[in-house]
C-alpha cells in the first residue's frame, strides 16, 4: 500500500507545485486505509485547498491506492474550517 500511495504521490505533485503548492504525506494507517496528508506552499493556505482534497486529491489516490478508504488533512475539519488541537 505504501509504495502504490507514494507513487500515486508524486503523479500529483506536479499539478500542486505548477500552482506553488506541494503536499507530503504525514501518516498512512494500513489497517484502516486512512492517509493523513500535509498541504504545503500556496495549497496550505489556499481556501479552496477543501475541494482540492477532496475532488482531486482523495479520488485520485483511492483510485490508485487499494484499500485507502479516506484522506486527511491534520487541522482541516470536514467543513473545510481549520481547528487547532490543544495539544499543540
Amino acid at each position: 500500500m505504501e509504495a502504490q500511495l507514494l507513487e500515486a504521490v508524486e503523479a500529483i505533485r506536479p499539478a500542486l507545485q505548477a500552482d506553488g503548492g506541494d503536499m507530503r504525506v504525514v501518516n498512512l494507517d494500513e489497517e484502516t486505509g486512512v492517509v493523513e496528508i500535509e498541504l504545503m506552499g500556496a495549497c496550505g493556505g489556499c481556501p479552496m485547498s477543501t475541494m482540492t482534497l477532496k475532488a482531486g486529491i482523495e479520488r485520485i489516490l483511492m483510485d490508485r491506492v487499494e484499500g485507502l478508504t479516506e484522506v486527511r488533512v491534520p487541522g482541516l475539519d470536514e467543513s473545510g474550517e481549520m481547528f487547532y488541537d490543544n495539544e499543540y
